[in-house]
């Protein structure tokens, strides 16, 4: 009986959390919709710096009536869960801290730190660095014609634009919790630094066909995560092999 008065309330405190979570992400999304115009102005940023020194007028374009509403609710919502997962990130932790002892609490609070402050990073280096080279290289197939052939010219839609670079922000965003989840894995003895190291050459392989899938099919964008993501896997390592060393000293303490 206890232990049903015990599980309920569990259950009550985690529906409560996570309450809280979707209340503040409703919240997010109406004020988000209510500077749509804004957010949209900032993530367009990117291919209007790209192309503004061109001799061709660009411009976005929409096909269908409803497009850009639907394109205005599309960020809305992506704005209110980028801004809404750190939030739910710490709902979380605070209904689990309770059952925590406290060098267990310590050792969660950088990932729950550098969770998203990861996700920022990769965001960043989506919208500063990948998504300009991205755009260049697209425009690289433009031709102007000739007497016999039409000419080939982008005109780029505002749907097709922003589903493209919320959907990378969100897969760099991810991938870089590479670390995260390997750190995790190491601390509960799934994985040590030595087999992550004899593991490189597979893991290299595995973090091409993941930039693969989660990227459009050009080598700017494919490369553009891949990379980070080998650095990432890297530093995993290095932080693994801390993290051994440092249990190992408290097991010789232990003794």
């Amino acid at each position: 009986m206890a232990d049903s008065n015990s599980f309920t309330s569990h259950f009550v405190e985690l529906r409560k959390r996570l309450l809280n979570s979707v209340i503040f992400i409703f919240f997010a999304f109406i004020i988000s919709y209510l500077c749509a115009e804004h957010i949209y102005n900032f993530l367009v940023e990117p291919y209007a710096n790209a192309v503004k020194n061109d001799e061709v007028s660009r411009r976005l374009i929409f096909t269908a009536l409803h497009e850009t509403f639907i394109t205005y609710l599309k960020v809305a919502f992506f704005t209110a869960i980028f801004l809404g997962s750190p939030v739910l990130l710490i709902q979380i932790y605070k209904f689990i801290a309770p059952g925590l002892y406290r060098n267990e609490k310590k050792a969660i609070l950088p990932y729950l730190i550098f969770t998203p402050v990861l996700f920022l990073f990769g965001a960043l280096l989506v919208y500063y660095l990948v998504m300009p080279l991205a755009i260049k290289f697209f425009l690289s197939f433009e031709t102007l014609g000739s007497n016999t052939s039409l000419p080939i010219q982008l005109e780029a839609k505002v749907n097709e634009y922003l589903s493209l670079i919320m959907r990378l922000i969100f897969a760099f965003g991810i991938s870089f919790q590479l670390p995260i989840l390997l750190n995790l894995l190491a601390r509960i003895g799934v994985v040590n630094s030595n087999y992550l190291k004899t593991r490189r050459r597979y893991v290299i392989v595995i973090i091409f066909a993941i930039a693969a899938i989660l990227t459009p099919p050009d080598p700017i964008t494919q490369v553009g995560l891949a990379i980070p993501l080998l650095l990432l896997y890297e530093l995993s390592i290095f932080t693994v092999r801390f993290i051994e060393k440092k249990k190992d000293k408290e097991n010789l303490k232990d003794a």
